[in-house]
Parts: C-alpha cells; structure tokens; sequence
C-alpha cells in the first residue's frame, strides 16, 4: 500500500515528494472531489494524506473520506503555516476518550 497527499499548497507537496509520496494539489472544492475520485479508485493507495485547511474549508467531503470509507485511512497534516490545533489537543482528546483528567 502506498500514501498519496492532497495539498493546498506547492510547499506540501515537494517536502512529501522529498519523502517519497505522490500527490496533488487542489484550492476548489471541484478539484478536491476529483482528486478524493481518483483516490478511491485506486486500490493500492491505503493512506491519504490531506492539508489540515480542507478540514476547515470543507468539512462534508473531509468527514465523508474519513468516516464513510474504510480504506484509504484519512489523515489530515498541517501544512506550512502551522495547524490550526492548540497546544494540547493530544492531551484533551485522549482525556475526553477515557473520562478522566490527565
């Protein structure tokens, strides 16, 4: 199984070439249902990496990848500006999974 990354910015993309992943790069929302198309219909692509912004900017289509599909496993990254999480999102996530403050 190989990665692929959707991107929202040229800077994204050529660090994760350096590493080996394909992928593209999209700003509308008709590029990225075109580029989630082509993802789907390859079978050998079992990690899909996206730009933390189309979680911010198209929540549907983001969640749909992640939650109506079982392969390829959604990842959202963030890109050269930062993410958009704060400091201890780790932490806060795992204590609102288990009930208790960490």
């Amino acid at each position: 199984m190989k990665m692929y990354l959707i991107s929202d910015n040229r800077d994204t993309q050529t660090g994760m070439r350096l590493a080996g992943v394909e992928g593209v790069v999209v700003h509308e929302r008709e590029e990225l249902e075109k580029a989630l198309e082509k993802v789907y219909q390859d079978s050998e692509i079992g990690i899909l990496l996206l730009t933390e912004k189309f979680g911010r900017d198209f929540p549907d289509l983001v969640n749909e990848a992640k939650m109506g599909r079982k392969l390829p496993l959604v990842v959202e990254i963030p890109d050269r500006h930062g993410t958009g999480r704060k400091a201890d999102f780790i932490t806060d996530y795992v204590s609102e999974a288990i009930g208790l403050k960490l």
